[in-house]
């Protein structure tokens, strides 16, 4: 069975979506969000692009709707042990098979909630759903509910996000080996994703970010590789991952002598990432430590080149990304607390020069604030 926690673990995590439920007078829940499905029952797939949907109820029992190809990997890889398959026909009507499965467990007349934000229910199956449940059963949604819970790691998740912090310095060293003028961006990237791989590591939630030259001022991946120039700049966002649990790191590389801007760029990101990390303590808000951040970014003359949010959650996540919950921006007044993984990213674009920096690391929560996960100092990597 490719389970990763022991059944104590999930019997845990179901008694608090349990107590979760009763607090907010749930019957239910629709869950539509993979990661909710993997936190509670083990279950891995990317099949939750196709009508997918996990039925929890306040006692804690289990069902899961899904299709034919997902139904062995269910069986493997999860706890649950009632599994309905609905049929790919011309006429199928997954809505109309989940009313049906609702009918049977006695839901008619309840209140259940639904995971609304989820890339596993489309604006179109969300209609089928509202059309095939309409007078059967209340809806409110709930998407917030398994989240909260996955938010806070335990002990065991821990180990795991530890793992995948070492892959992701294992792949920082890959890079910088490899990164120096003539170099093509493709053999670092496959490097990278080698190095996690070879340890057991996974696919990450989204694509690994890398450009140079112009493109090293995008925090999206885009296709197409290029050769380093001798004097050039290297921007890598990426994450180690063990079973599916994310780490983040983010580094802008110089290529050749550094710049004075780039030098002063760099400072400020060091800067800025100390005083956040400073702020990464229990009780403190998550919009305490974006505003850290940017007091620091915006007094050295940045304001202009900087972004609104200054990283995110991490956690077990499926694609299309590993951004999770919560987000570090202005205002946010979610507390932060003991068991937290936590990504901060200082980037700085600096579209009219055509310099790039950034520098990123992930932090775990403890007691007394942030530890730091990676062995990786902060210095400006230079390579020629």
């Amino acid at each position: 069975m490719a389970i990763h926690f022991r059944s104590e673990e999930f019997e845990q995590r179901v008694r608090q979506l349990c107590a979760a439920l009763d607090a907010q007078d749930l019957d239910g829940l629709l869950l539509f969000k993979q990661e909710s499905m993997y936190y509670l029952t083990g279950y891995e797939t990317f099949g939750f692009c196709f009508f997918q949907c996990l039925y929890f109820s306040a006692d804690g029992r289990k069902v899961l709707m899904t299709r034919a190809p997902d139904l062995r990997q269910a069986q493997h890889t999860s706890t649950l042990d009632d599994i309905r398959v609905w049929a790919d026909e011309a006429d199928a009507s997954p809505a109309a098979f989940l009313r049906n499965m609702l009918e049977e467990l006695g839901c008619r007349d309840q209140r259940l909630g639904i995971e609304l934000d989820s890339y596993g229910l489309t604006g179109r199956n969300w209609g089928a759903v509202q059309s095939a449940l309409e007078s059967f059963c209340t809806l409110t949604d709930a998407s917030e509910l398994v989240t909260r819970l996955r938010m806070v790691k335990s002990q065991a998740e821990l180990l795991f996000v530890e793992q995948a912090a070492q892959l992701a310095d294992d792949a920082l060293d890959k890079a910088v080996s490899l990164a120096r003028p003539g170099e093509n961006e493709g053999r670092i990237l496959a490097g990278m994703h080698s190095v996690v791989f070879s340890a057991g590591g996974d696919y990450p939630g989204n694509e690994f970010i890398i450009g140079s030259g112009r493109d090293a001022l995008l925090c999206r991946y885009h296709s197409g590789r290029r050769v380093l120039d001798d004097k050039d700049q290297l921007t890598l966002e990426f994450a180690g991952v063990y079973r599916r649990y994310h780490a983040c790191l983010m580094r802008t590389l110089v290529i050749g002598s550094p710049g004075r801007r780039q030098i002063e760029m760099h400072s400020v990101c060091r800067e800025a990432l100390a005083a956040c990390r400073e702020n990464v303590r229990p009780g403190n808000s998550m919009g305490a430590v974006f505003d850290a951040h940017t007091g620091v970014m915006d007094e050295a003359g940045f304001q202009a080149h900087r972004f609104n949010a200054c990283g995110y959650g991490l956690g077990a996540t499926f694609s299309p990304t590993w951004m999770d919950y919560p987000m570090f921006f202005h205002g946010n007044a979610e507390p932060i607390v003991t068991g937290m993984v936590l990504f901060l990213h200082m980037i700085l674009m600096n579209s009219e020069e055509g310099y790039a920096m950034t520098l990123g690391e992930t932090v775990q929560v403890g007691d007394t604030g942030a530890v730091r996960l990676s062995r990786h100092g902060t210095d400006l990597i230079v390579r020629a």
